[in-house]
């Protein structure tokens, strides 16, 4: 048992997959000598070497070509993406060739790929280095999605990811870099498309993501003595997505609140909301309520980001007014 914070649990991650498998490499701007910008590769090079681990120029078009030209011709590839918000730059290799080309050669052709970020905001970045993404990529066909919220998680997500002949993105929050858990020793899989409860209640459900995770628990915690028992799900998978856990959960509760860091237009939490009232609707006492970022360009300035972004506060008093 050994004790890691977020971003050293993805080194340790990615290195438990590279000793299994000597075939698997991995791209990105400075994750190597460097060990990535946010130190999320550490060691990495040491270990294993310039032929695996390797530098690319700042070009995350030639990242995400190389990364697809490598897997489909069977050596499986972790490429970086510095920040999330640079998936932009190389979205029609990401969304029109990656995603697609197993199902366009009839599964002749697979992509062993995991595109690592670094999403999220609350490090005061701006608008363009800060963004919440997932609703990107999740509405891509042929794109599975993860997004962790503990280190424990970042290890065995990161290896079900890996192992995956599918590509996934792997969404690291920026945010929760130094949170620290203890990671029991030896080989760590987990599988992707499972929700976890991580605190059970009776009178609500909170889902949430990432970020918005240990916030969901800690307004629980408020709302407890409140008298209002809420239970939290921690999706970690979007695709897939684990639409039992989060309907029993419901169907015990019956209500919902999703807390989501994306942009309310088209956020992750609308469509576990449309799944709600279409499979569920009977057992809801109340509408869902969605608690999310304003649709608007995230602020660099301290005051502005935090009061964007959903808090502590904001879900409590959200739930608590909704709730009665």
């Amino acid at each position: 048992m050994a004790q890691l914070t977020y971003r050293n649990a993805v080194a340790h991650g990615i290195a438990q997959e590279m000793r299994r498998d000597p075939n698997l490499v991995m791209l990105g701007e400075d994750i190597a000598g460097a060990g990535g910008v946010f130190k999320t590769t550490v060691g990495l090079l040491d270990e294993f070497g310039p032929d695996r681990v390797r530098d690319t120029p700042i070009s995350e078009q030639a990242i995400l070509g190389a990364a697809m030209g490598a897997a489909m011709t069977g050596v499986p590839v972790i490429a970086e993406i510095m920040f999330s918000d640079f998936i932009a730059v190389c979205f029609d290799l990401l969304a029109n060739e990656i995603a697609k080309s197993r199902y366009m050669t009839a599964g002749q052709v697979s992509l062993p790929i995991v595109v690592r970020t670094a999403n999220g905001g609350g490090s005061r970045f701006g608008a363009q280095h800060s963004q919440s993404v997932e609703n990107w990529v999740m509405m891509i066909p042929g794109l599975k999605v993860v997004a962790p919220s503990t280190p424990l998680d970042v290890v065995g997500l990161m290896a079900a990811s890996v192992r995956d002949p599918d590509p996934v993105v792997f969404l690291e929050h920026k945010s929760l870099m130094a949170d620290k858990q203890d990671v029991p020793d030896g080989e760590i899989v987990d599988d992707l498309g499972v929700a976890r409860v991580v605190r059970e209640g009776s009178d609500c459900t909170i889902a949430a993501l990432a970020l918005m995770v240990p916030r969901a628990l800690e307004a629980a915690n408020r709302l407890e003595d409140q008298g209002i028992s809420a239970e939290v799900i921690d999706v970690r998978s979007l695709v897939p997505l684990d639409t039992q856990t989060i309907l029993g959960s419901v169907t015990k509760t019956s209500r919902l609140f999703t807390v989501e860091e994306n942009p309310r237009l088209c956020g992750w939490g609308a469509e576990i909301a449309s799944i709600v009232t279409d499979e569920v609707f009977w057992d809801l006492d109340g509408p869902v309520v969605r608690i999310t970022t304003p649709h608007i360009p995230l602020p660099a300035a301290e005051a502005l980001e935090d009061m964007a972004i959903p808090s502590v506060d904001l879900i409590a008093e959200t739930i608590t007014k909704r709730m009665g």
